[in-house]
C-alpha cells in the first residue's frame, strides 16, 4: 500500500510539474527549436528461435509475435502514435505550430537509424505528430547495420594513452562485477520466474544460477570496441525479453503466469539496464562513441530554418549521448526502465528569453508503465512522465534553463571542433 501511495504520489508531482513548468515557460521564455532523441518503441524479442539462449533458459515457452526477430510490434507502433499527438497538443498549445500543420522545406526532420524498429517509430510518430503532412523518414536501406549517427562502435576507439587510462578508470571506478555480485535478489526472481534451474541452459552450464561460481559474474573491457561479458549477460537477455512481454501485456502472461509486484518488475528492469547503466558511467568512452551525434545536434540547431527534429535509435546510444553530455544522475519514476525506458526521448529545446539570450532544457520524456500497458492517450492534461535532467559543471537560471550556447559549447568541446 505504502508503495502504491508514493508512485501515485511521483505521478502526481510530475503531472503538476509538467503544468506548472511548462506554463512558465510558455508565457516567459519563447520556444524557437525543438530536438528529440527518442529510443524505439514495443519491438519483438531479438531471437526466441530454438538454437538461441533466451530459449535454453526457461522451460516455460515465450509468446509467439507476428513480427519478425527485433521488428516495431502493433502496440508499439500505435503508442508512438500517441507520443506524436502529445508533441502536437504541447507545441500547438504553445502557438510553436498552427493546428493542422503542413511544414514548409527544410521546418522539419525525421531521421532514424537503418533498421526496421527506429526507422517505423519514427514514421509512426509523424503520423501522430502531423497527420495531414505527408513526411519523409530519412534511413539508410534497412539492413540491420547501424548507420554512423547511431552506432556506438561507428569506428575503433583510439589506442591512445589519455584515452585508455581515462576508460580504465571509469570502469575501475564502477566495479562492475560487485555490482553484478549485488544483483543477486534481482537475478534470484528472474531464475524463479524463468524455471532456470530445470531449463537446458541450466543443465548444459551443470548449475543452477546464472551467477556461476569461478566465473566473473559481470566484465567490462574496451579496445577497439566495448565488450560486456560473464555469466550475467543471459540473465540481462532475458530480463530484456520479460520487460516487452510485460508492456506488452496486461496480465500476468508476461511472467509466465507469475504474480509479480510492479517494484518486482522494476527489479527485473535494473537487470535488464544494467548495461546501459554500465555505458552511462564511462564518460570517456560515451563521449568517443557520440561524436558523430553530438555534431548532428549540433547542425540541426545551427540550420536556420529548422524548428523541429526528430532522431530515433537505441537505448544504450541514448545512454551514451546523455553520458556525454555529463548529465548528473537521475532516476525516472513509474517506469520498469530507470534510464531509458521504452519509447522515452531525450529532450532538447531551444528558447529565447526576454533579456534576449537563448536558454536551453533539457528533459527526458516517456510514458509510464501503465499509459503504455494500457494505451492511454495522452494530452496536456494527461502527459506523459517528464523527468528534468541537469548537466554537471554548467548553472541553471532561477527558471531552471542553462544558456543555450554554454550547451553548444559543451558539444563543440567533445566533437574536438
Amino acid at each position: 500500500m505504502k508503495k502504491r501511495i508514493f508512485f501515485l504520489l511521483c505521478f502526481i508531482m510530475c503531472a503538476l510539474f509538467s503544468t506548472t513548468f511548462a506554463a512558465n515557460l510558455k508565457a516567459d521564455y519563447p520556444l524557437e527549436q525543438m530536438l528529440i532523441y527518442s529510443r524505439h518503441h514495443l519491438r519483438a524479442p531479438l531471437n526466441i528461435g530454438k538454437d538461441s539462449v533466451l530459449y535454453k533458459i526457461t522451460t516455460h515457452t515465450w509468446k509467439k509475435h507476428s513480427e519478425k526477430s527485433g521488428e516495431l510490434s502493433s502496440k508499439g507502433g500505435e503508442l508512438e502514435v500517441l507520443m506524436g499527438q502529445y508533441f502536437r497538443k504541447r507545441l500547438e498549445d504553445e502557438k510553436f505550430i498552427p493546428e493542422n500543420y503542413v511544414p514548409k522545406q527544410g521546418e522539419v526532420r525525421f531521421y532514424a537509424n537503418s533498421v526496421q524498429r527506429t526507422a517505423a517509430t519514427a514514421k509512426y510518430f509523424s503520423a501522430g505528430f502531423l497527420p495531414v503532412a505527408n513526411i519523409e523518414t530519412e534511413h539508410k536501406p534497412i539492413s540491420g547495420k547501424m548507420d554512423i549517427p547511431f552506432n556506438f562502435h561507428y569506428k575503433d576507439f583510439p589506442a591512445d594513452i589519455a584515452f585508455k587510462n581515462g576508460v580504465k578508470k571509469e570502469i575501475g571506478a564502477l566495479n562492475a562485477n560487485l555490482l553484478a555480485e549485488n544483483m543477486k535478489a534481482e537475478v534470484a526472481l528472474l531464475e524463479n520466474v524463468l524455471d532456470f534451474k530445470n531449463s537446458a541452459y541450466a543443465k548444459e552450464n551443470n548449475t543452477e544460477s546464472f551467477l556461476l561460481n569461478g566465473k566473473e559474474y559481470f566484465t567490462v573491457a574496451v579496445d577497439t570496441a566495448l565488450h560486456l561479458g560473464g555469466s550475467i549477460r543471459p540473465a540481462m537477455s532475458a530480463a530484456d525479453a520479460l520487460m516487452l512481454e510485460f508492456l506488452e501485456s496486461s496480465d500476468n502472461s508476461a511472467s509466465f503466469g507469475k504474480k509479480l509486484s510492479f517494484s518486482e518488475w522494476q527489479d527485473l528492469g535494473r537487470l535488464k539496464e544494467f548495461g546501459v547503466y554500465t555505458v552511462f558511467h564511462i564518460p570517456t568512452l560515451s563521449k568517443e562513441a557520440t561524436k558523430p551525434m553530438l555534431k548532428l545536434m549540433k547542425d540541426e540547431f545551427s540550420e536556420k530554418s529548422r524548428k523541429f527534429t526528430f532522431l530515433c535509435g537505441h537505448d544504450l546510444h541514448i545512454a551514451a549521448t546523455l553520458s556525454a553530455l555529463g548529465v548528473e544522475d537521475y532516476k525516472t519514476v513509474n517506469a520498469v526502465e530507470f534510464m531509458v525506458p521504452i519509447g522515452g526521448a531525450l529532450v532538447i529545446e531551444k528558447r529565447r528569453g526576454k533579456d534576449g539570450r537563448a536558454y536551453a532544457n533539457l528533459m527526458l520524456i516517456y510514458q509510464s508503465a501503465e499509459q503504455i500497458r494500457n494505451k492511454k492517450s495522452l494530452s496536456l492534461e494527461n502527459p506523459p512522465m517528464i523527468t528534468p535532467l541537469s548537466l554537471k559543471g554548467l548553472q541553471k537560471n532561477s527558471d531552471g534553463l542553462y544558456l543555450f550556447d554554454d550547451v553548444i559549447k559543451r558539444i563543440t568541446e567533445i566533437c574536438g571542433e
